[in-house]
Order: C-alpha cells, then structure tokens, then sequence
C-alpha cells in the first residue's frame, strides 16, 4: 500500500481498470471515480490543499508495481462539499477536547453520487482486495492520528463489507428515476397517476412559454462561451446557496478536453440569448445530474432543464436511470422515487466511535421508515417504478 498525494502521479489506464471492475465495459460505468474526472479536479484547483481537499489517494500494488486496487481519499480540514453531514459530531467531539480536523474522506469531492470508492480490478480475489482497502483506510486513519475515516456514497455491496470489519453503517435518502423501457416521454406519463400526469404537462408547458427553448449539447458540440455562459448560472446559483461554488470555471474546460462525450449540457435560452442551464454526466446505464443555474426565475423551469430534459434524455439514449442529485422530496411527485444511499465510518476514538453508533442505528431506522412511508405516495398508476 501507498499514498500518492496527485492522481496524475498515479497511471491513468492503471487506475481506470480498477474503475472498470467487474463491469466488463471497456471504459469505467461510473464516470465520477475515472483517472479524468479526478485529475480535473485537482488541476483546476477545485479539489486541493487551498480549498480543503488534499490528495491521500491509497493505492494497492503489486510487486511489479501494478496497481490491483484504489480507493480516491483526500484529508480534509472542513466538512463542505461532501453531502454526508457530519458537523454535529465534529462540534459534539471538539465541546469534548477533541481535534475532529482533519479527517479522511474517501469520496468524490462535491458530488452526492453513488458508486463504487472500493476501486479494484476484476479477478477471484475482489472481495478480498476490497477488504484490504478497507483495512489499509483505517490503519492510514490510525498512523496519521486523525479523527476518523469516512466513505460516503459507496455501493450497497462495499457498504455490507465494511460493516462487516467493523466500519459503522449509515444510510440516507435520494431520488431517482428508473427507466421502465419508456418508448417516449408521454409513455412514461401513461404510467403515472392521472392527476400527476395533468400535473407533469401543465408545468412543462408554462417552463417554456415566453418563447424559451431547450438544446442538447454534448462532445465536439460543447464550446467555450457555452461554459461561459453556464458558469455564470453556477457562479450565481452557488454563491446564493452555499456562498462559494465548489468548482472553478477552469475546471469545466479541463472536464471538456478529457470527457466531452460524457457531458451533456442542458440549456434553455430565449432567442440567442442563454437564460439556465444544468449539467449532466452520462454514465454506462445511467445519467446523472449535478449542476443547474439561472439567471432568470421561470415558474418550472428548473424542473423542466434538471428533471425532465433528463427523462426526455435518458428514454432516447436507453438508459436505465437518471440520479438527479441530493434531497429532494418534491421530486416524488416528478417520477423520482426515493432510493437508500450508504456511506461507512471509521471512528478512532471509542469515545466518539459509540455515541456516533447509536446515533446511526436510529437513523438508519428512521431513513428505511420514510423511504417506506415516501414509496407508498408513489405516483405511477400501477407502482411500475417504485424502487428502492
């Protein structure tokens, strides 16, 4: 095991056949955890030392030097940016003379995506490679005398793993949309409940009146002043809500040169004039939506560019699904049904490590309860799409 403190120390194509894992693709599924993504982020310096996220990649190689297994990991002085709240334990541990900063965080920085942290390539001894990442994490947690190590937004299978070596297990809540082989978008309406289905088109009729229209733009489409012009969507939609957006204009344009056919770029303008948009990152089966802005209110129109141009999107492309981010229970009543996300948690002091578990033994009952009571309120006519 070691730790490389810049990704681009570490072999792109190595690192992305641990992203690969068992999926049997010829590029990662979950284009979140790629060598790209990552890089992008630490070279624009969105994700670094200055803004709270320093590098401790761990890495798992072999004695040629091969990488068998990563797990993307950065220390961290804050906990912003992560969309696994843990303020209330950081303030409960330092009221009691502890130091809860700097922690270990393995994730992907600034965005609440599920998917694989347990990166390893495809062979027999999967599980156990995995097993050693999660070993390696706490015994880094240990050697550098930090509060603790936390891995949010794993796989449901990464997060019984660590549960069972120890790690304690916590559960949250998003919504997503699943493809039920949807041949159109009125196909998808067919299956909601009729009230919903009035609902869905009168908002989408009123998101586009005043002559505003929709573009797609995505791989050699995507230039430029069409980042430009969502920046400044970003710039002001983050600085109202979190007072300062996570990523810098250059890392779009980094993003672009690697992974343009991985970005889709949902934009509403009226005449040549680019009003809001959203950004989106297309996965093997799925699409995910992460960034959405604009510079004038619209009633719905942030439905329409962030949840249903992502329908319309994935229905013509045959994906599966579509992730449109944290929270949100208005989406219920969109076609989002609620879906458990799954986060594990090394706590080095016992003193904090049991509090913290009673805590997350309620909670997680609590989130299975409400996830429940939210699936009953499901509105497709026949339950089609309600998952968990």
């Amino acid at each position: 095991m070691r730790i490389a403190s810049r990704i681009a120390d570490v072999r792109a194509d190595q690192w992305d056949a641990c992203a690969i894992g068992d999926s049997g693709l010829a590029e990662p599924p979950n284009p979140f955890v790629t060598h790209a993504f990552l890089k992008a982020l630490e070279e624009s310096g969105s994700a670094t030392r200055e803004t709270g996220w320093l590098p401790q990649h761990l890495l798992y190689e072999d004695d040629q030097g091969s990488l068998l297994g990563c797990m993307p990991c950065y220390l961290k002085g804050n906990s912003q940016g992560e969309y696994v709240f843990d303020h209330g334990w950081a303030e409960a541990y330092m009221r009691a003379g502890g130091d809860y900063y700097p922690k270990l965080q393995a994730a992907v920085p600034f965005s609440p995506v599920p998917g694989p942290r347990l990166l390893v390539r495809n062979s027999d001894s999967r599980l156990e490679r995995q097993a050693l990442l999660l070993e390696a994490g706490r015994t880094l947690t240990n050697r550098l005398g930090v509060s603790s190590l936390h891995i949010t937004f794993m796989t449901r299978d990464e997060w019984r793993l660590a549960g069972e070596l120890g790690y304690l297990q916590r559960t949250d809540q998003q919504f997503h949309w699943h493809n039920d082989g949807y041949r159109s978008f009125d196909d998808f309406l067919s299956a909601l409940a009729s009230r919903k289905r009035k609902a869905i088109k009168r908002e989408r009729r009123a998101a586009l009146s005043d002559d505003i229209e929709i573009e797609w733009l995505t791989g050699s489409d995507l230039t430029e002043a069409h980042w430009d012009a969502f920046f400044a969507f970003y710039m002001d939609t983050g600085a109202r809500k979190w007072g300062r957006p996570y990523l810098t204009r250059t890392a779009f344009s980094l993003l672009t040169e690697t992974m343009a056919d991985r970005l889709l770029l949902v934009m509403a303008k009226r005449g040549t004039d680019y009003i809001a948009g959203a950004l989106n990152v297309i996965g093997a089966d799925t699409l995910y939506g992460r960034y959405w802005g604009a510079l004038e209110s619209h009633d719905f129109l942030h439905f329409e560019v962030c949840y249903y141009q992502a329908i319309d999107y994935a229905i013509a492309h045959g994906l599966a699904r579509v992730e449109a981010g944290a929270q949100g229970g208005h989406k219920l009543a969109r076609g989002y049904v609620p879906t458990e996300t799954y986060s594990a948690h090394y706590i080095a002091d016992p003193r904090l490590r049991a509090p913290v578990a009673d805590y997350l033994q309620r909670e997680r009952l609590a989130v299975a309860e409400e996830n429940a009571l939210l699936a009953a309120e499901s509105p497709y006519r026949n339950d089609t799409a309600k998952r968990t």
